[in-house]
């Protein structure tokens, strides 16, 4: 039976975070995610999630300035960078979340890539003193235009550069699938690096159920694959996020 973890960042907006982890109880997710949790105190968080049971798998370091998408790739910003990373870390770890998403921001060419690494680095070891994997995720061109992170391949080569055995791969079938397609394949291809799993309709980033992608194959394949970790339902509902779940049933199922 597939697992779903609900990404906070999209799933019951209207909520405070303690309210909208109570909902994904109450709605049957398995786990809870979200992207900057940082206004809701810690302890208010945890408590939800300790009333809940639920864990949080995990939580991303900050944007940055207005337009800006992450810190951790931009020269001469290091400084911003590691103080994202560890508050994100010092959050992270008051909650129990598993892991931290590192976001690289707007950039490009060489000193953008040694500036990522070089801040993957520290976050690696900041992290792996707390038992907290660090994960980075390409986004689709389409979406977020001048990310440093556009593919899984260039994700490969951080990650080996880096060389930090908590450092992962975010799997996002939904940037995937707009930049790159053939999902299984590239899982299988890059099964050994991937650190968490999220999904969304292609193109629109709506609900799992429509779009060009079938996820109820996606999903038993997965499981073939070995892959038990809750899926993150980072997927846009088009209105109340109650009235958007009916996908979660028959896939479950797979």
């Amino acid at each position: 039976m597939t697992q779903f973890s609900a990404n906070l960042g999209f799933l019951w907006q209207d909520m405070s975070l303690p309210e909208a982890i109570r909902a994904a109880k109450s709605a049957g997710f398995a786990a809870v995610e979200c992207h900057w949790p940082y206004e809701t105190p810690a302890e208010q968080t945890k408590a939800a999630l300790d009333d809940t049971g639920l864990k949080m798998l995990g939580i991303n370091t900050v944007r940055g300035n207005p337009g800006e998408n992450g810190l951790a790739a931009l020269p001469g910003r290091q400084a911003e960078a590691r103080a994202a990373i560890d508050q994100a870390l010092e959050y992270a770890a008051q909650i129990g979340a598993g892991a931290v998403h590192v976001m690289a921001g707007f950039a490009s060419g060489p000193e953008a890539a040694q500036t990522f690494a070089e801040n993957l680095s520290h976050a690696a070891g900041a992290a792996a003193a707390l038992g907290i994997t660090i994960l980075i995720e390409p986004l689709n061109r389409h979406d977020a235009p001048g990310y440093f992170l556009q593919t899984t391949d260039q994700a490969r080569q951080i990650i080996t550069e880096v060389g930090a055995p908590n450092l992962k791969l975010m799997f996002d079938c939904y940037h995937i699938g707009r930049t790159e397609g053939d999902i299984t394949t590239r899982f299988a291809d890059l099964r050994d690096i991937v650190g968490h799993v999220q999904f969304a309709s292609v193109p629109d980033r709506g609900r799992p159920d429509q779009g060009e992608l079938n996820y109820a194959m996606i999903f038993a394949d997965l499981a073939a694959k070995g892959w038990s970790v809750p899926l993150g339902a980072e997927y846009k509902p088009n209105g109340p996020t109650a009235e958007s779940l009916g996908w979660m049933a028959p896939l479950s199922k797979v």
